[in-house]
C-alpha cells in the first residue's frame, strides 16, 4: 500500500485519463485494492511514475470529489453504448450498405473486395472523413470498429475544444 510510503504524494495528482479493462480484473496501485475494472492513470509532478489506481484512490489524490466519478461514469456510459451499438437500426445506403446518422457523425460499413469489410467515419459539421486502416471480418466488428472510432473522434473533438474528460474509449 502506498498511501503509507514515504515519498509518495497525497495530494495534486492529476488524471492522464481513464482506461476500460472490460472486467474487474485491475488492482489500485495506491491502497492495493483488487478488482478495479476503471483504471484511473494518476501523474505527480513529484513522483517519476504514473500510478494506475481506482476512483476511490483517485478522488483522494486529486482532493476531487467530483470529477474521478464522473470519469468512470462516462466509460459505463460508453461501454452499455457499445454493447447495444449492435441492436441499432441501421438504415441502408442506395448501394446498400449499412449506415448511421448519430452524435454528429455519418456512419457507414460496407463489403471489401476479398470479402472483408471496412468503413467511413465522416464528421457532419467539418465534413472531414476518415476510413478505417485495417479490414473487418464481418459487418457486425465493422459496425464495432466504426464505433470505437467514433468514441475517438468525439474525444478528440472535445479536447481540441478545450474540455477534457479524461476519458478513453
Amino acid at each position: 500500500m502506498l498511501w503509507d510510503q514515504k515519498g509518495v504524494p497525497q495530494k495534486g495528482w492529476t488524471c492522464e485519463g481513464v482506461t476500460d479493462l472490460g472486467s474487474p480484473d485491475g488492482r489500485c496501485e495506491m491502497c492495493g485494492r483488487e478488482e478495479i475494472r476503471y483504471v484511473h492513470h494518476m501523474a505527480h509532478e513529484d513522483y517519476e511514475d504514473l500510478l494506475d489506481v481506482g476512483c476511490v484512490c483517485a478522488e483522494k489524490m486529486e482532493d476531487d470529489y467530483i470529477n474521478p466519478r464522473r470519469r468512470e461514469q462516462d466509460l459505463k456510459n460508453v461501454a452499455g453504448r457499445r454493447k447495444r451499438w449492435l441492436t441499432r437500426k441501421w438504415k441502408k445506403s442506395r448501394s446498400g450498405n449499412p449506415y448511421l446518422k448519430t452524435d454528429g457523425f455519418h456512419i457507414v460499413v460496407y463489403p471489401l473486395s476479398d470479402g472483408s469489410w471496412g468503413g467511413k467515419i465522416t464528421d457532419l459539421g467539418t465534413g472531414d472523413a476518415v476510413t478505417n486502416k485495417r479490414p473487418y471480418a464481418d459487418a457486425g466488428s465493422a459496425k464495432l470498429g466504426a464505433f470505437d472510432g467514433m468514441v475517438f473522434l468525439k474525444g478528440r473533438k472535445v479536447a481540441s475544444a478545450g474540455g477534457n474528460s479524461g476519458a478513453q474509449g
